[in-house]
């Protein structure tokens, strides 16, 4: 058995950007004295979740990737020898932004990053006014404690993302994630959104004999434009083991971290017993590069 300490920090954010990053280095630091060695955040976690409304002034938080985060994250992983997969708002150029996970590795370097391919555009969560589409691929980030498939948020109802991670030699899906319900939905179909959300990713833990690691915000946040009551972040982070099982599930409002035990071996196992990589019909699949089928 070779067992990974994984650290998630689920957390909530105000517009202080330097008390936000200050609450997460403590957290980081407290999840590798408790032995973690990976350590996954949330979703665009230096900021609030700005994308509530299109406002070109925002765009002012996004950074140079190198820049400061990953200089200044860099510099606790390598003193804590711990590996971080950060999620930034990434400035590649003059209006080309990108929404973008980086991992750093324990010597704090960048051993790679992941922009965010489906972009959503929904009410309070216009982020197609501010992400372009990602460019680099479905490729996992081969580390110190494992290759991991680092996906973002709106990715993890996308099973063709999670299988292709897969196929390529990831050990784990990851998604930084921020979800919650419009405070006008009814709590019926919010309740409805959120088992969605936590059966998705456990099918794609089946279907890929991978674990899942699963990490949101919490809390509400307002409404930046004032024209909507805001959202209420889901939390409920949560990491599963190869077939789909519940290791830890954090509480709605529960503002802390959890270290978890996964098995990096048990992987091999389940896909001996459950061989669906095995029985694909990639002769079959072609119609899968289609808008629509008819």
């Amino acid at each position: 058995m070779r067992l990974l300490e994984v650290g998630m920090v689920q957390a909530a954010f105000t517009k202080d950007t330097e008390a936000n990053i200050k609450y997460l280095e403590s957290e980081i630091r407290g999840c590798a004295k408790m032995g973690a060695k990976l350590i996954v955040l949330p979703e665009l976690h230096n900021s609030v979740y700005f994308c509530q409304t299109e406002n070109a002034d925002f765009c002012d938080m996004a950074e140079t990737i190198p820049g400061p985060s990953t200089r200044r994250f860099g510099a606790l992983a390598k003193e804590l020898g711990v590996v971080i997969v950060l999620s930034l708002f990434e400035r590649r150029a003059p209006g080309v932004y990108h929404n973008t996970a980086v991992v750093m590795e324990k010597d704090g370097t960048i051993a790679g990053m992941y922009r965010k391919m489906h972009i959503p555009d929904d009410p309070g969560f216009y982020e197609k006014f501010y992400f372009t589409p990602g460019d680099l691929g479905f490729n996992p980030i081969k580390t110190s404690v494992g290759t991991l498939g680092v996906l973002v948020c709106w990715d993890q109802w996308y099973p063709e993302a999670a299988r292709i991670m897969a196929l390529k030699g990831a050990e784990m899906l990851i998604y930084p994630t921020a979800i919650g319900g419009l405070v006008t939905e009814s709590p019926f179909e919010e309740e409805l959104q959120y088992e969605a959300w936590t059966l998705v990713q456990r099918g794609h833990a089946v279907a890929n004999a991978l674990p899942v690691i699963t990490v949101n915000r919490t809390g509400h946040e307002d409404d930046p434009s004032g024209s909507t009551p805001g959202i209420d972040f889901w939390g409920c982070s949560f990491a599963t083991g190869p077939q789909g099982d519940i290791i830890t599930r954090f509480e709605e409002n529960e503002v802390s971290s959890h270290v978890v035990d996964i098995d990096m071996d048990r992987s091999e196992y389940v896909r001996r017993g459950w061989p669906f990589l095995r029985d694909r019909r990639i002769d079959a699949y072609s119609e899968i590069l289609q808008r629509y089928c008819k």
